[in-house]
């Protein structure tokens, strides 16, 4: 497996998803990461006993498991004089140090820019926030829900007005996840920056940036225009293009259809809808008319994909040269035959012995299959971790008795 990241050290010190799954981007990649946890807490996403309303065990915890496989954990408690000495011994080893603590809590621990920079002047500084550093706003915390879903308009955008009310957030740390792999993207350019120059920079990115971004597109327009977009409610609708629709099958499953751009396609996919006589169709033979006629159009998909299964046009679509997709749900993708193709699942040693199957990061290397380990219990790697960064074991007795360290 190509590890670019081998000879990196990312000193962590974050918890939850968001920074912490920069970490583990960067733990698939190679790169010796080493999390930062309380010695007698760990990290706070530890404790928490439901995700989506659904109860975890703490054995087998997506939420641990997701953003911190592939690193070693330290237990360092860095309120404590000791626990901050600690801090900067590791720092002086370290390429990049990564943080999703609010600014005070920085400065009142002593590990904001300046005092790590202290320890280690060449370290890339990377901060997580929901707002960004800058403004009024910076010492405002954030999470997920509020500063990706909520605040940035991604949520009501996807909530059809109809609704009458706001579209809960249905995939907890989905924006966190998104935006741990920007921060691992500004950290591998920063790395080149500094290998190019020899200038260590500092790296921003929030949750609010990151939706915006994700949603560029319709920012700009709404930005232009004052106009924002907003999901349609179920249903067979199509405001110009027919062949850009959710259809329901004859057992309630769903199948869009996603031809943006038709042209030379309509025949090809009237066939496979089983309305081949459609393609001649004055109304539906070339885009112009299609566009015009969308309404009809759709009326007739919906009868035709309405008459059989889903299962039958899975199948039966395969081979349909525009662009669809059977619409399943999160379960579904466990077992999908092109995301197991593409390594999209690793399967590593959960912490009660057993394989447990996690997601692995987009980008791939040399089509190799990702190797990595389970996420680290807590303080799981303090002494070996202390030890090879050279402090001697009666200074490490000494600092565990004073409860810096676990």
């Amino acid at each position: 497996m190509s590890k670019v990241m081998e000879g990196v050290r990312v000193l962590e010190v974050a918890q939850f998803t968001f920074v912490p799954a920069a970490g583990a981007i960067l733990a698939d990649w190679g790169a010796d990461v080493i999390k930062v946890e309380h010695p007698v807490r760990g990290d706070t996403q530890r404790g928490f006993v439901n995700m989506g309303g659904f109860a975890l065990d703490p054995d087998r915890h997506p939420l641990i498991e997701h953003p911190n496989r592939g690193k070693r954990s330290v237990g360092i408690d860095v309120s404590t004089p000791g626990g901050q000495e600690v801090l900067y011994e590791i720092a002086k080893t370290a390429d990049v140090f990564l943080t999703n603590y609010l600014p005070a809590q920085r400065q009142r621990n002593k590990f904001d820019v300046e005092h790590i920079r202290t320890a280690n002047p060449n370290i890339i500084y990377a901060r997580g926030s929901a707002y960004g550093d800058k403004g009024a706003e910076r010492d405002t915390g954030g999470f997920d829900g509020t500063a990706f879903w909520t605040r940035s308009g991604v949520g009501h955008a996807l909530t059809p007005e109809e609704l009458g009310g706001a579209l809960p957030q249905g995939i907890p740390a989905f924006g966190d996840s998104i935006g741990g792999m920007n921060i691992a993207g500004g950290i591998s350019a920063a790395l080149f920056h500094r290998e190019r120059t020899g200038e260590a920079l500092e790296i921003d990115v929030s949750l609010l940036s990151t939706a915006w971004w994700a949603a560029g597109a319709s920012v700009t327009q709404g930005m232009e225009t004052g106009e924002t977009m907003r999901s349609l409610m179920p249903g067979a609708t199509a405001s110009v293009n027919p062949f850009m629709a959710n259809y329901q099958t004859s057992d309630g499953g769903t199948i869009n259809l996603c031809i943006v751009s038709p042209t030379g396609y309509i025949r090809d996919t009237f066939a496979h809808l089983g309305l081949p006589e459609l393609a001649d169709d004055p109304r539906f033979s070339d885009v112009l008319p299609l566009i015009e006629n969308a309404e009809a159009g759709v009326e007739l998909i919906a009868e035709a994909i309405r008459s059989k299964s889903f299962e039958y046009w899975r199948r039966h679509l395969k081979t349909m040269k525009g662009q669809w997709a059977p619409f399943q749900s999160l379960v579904d993708l466990g077992t999908d035959e092109q995301a197991i193709a593409n390594d999209m699942i690793v399967e590593v040693e959960g912490a009660d012995g057993k394989p447990f199957k996690v997601v692995r990061g987009p980008v791939q290397f040399n089509h190799e299959p990702l190797q990595t380990t389970r996420a680290p219990q807590a303080s799981e790697h303090t002494e070996l971790v202390l030890m090879e960064i050279g402090l001697e074991w009666d200074r490490i007795e000494e600092l565990k008795d004073a409860g810096a360290i676990a």
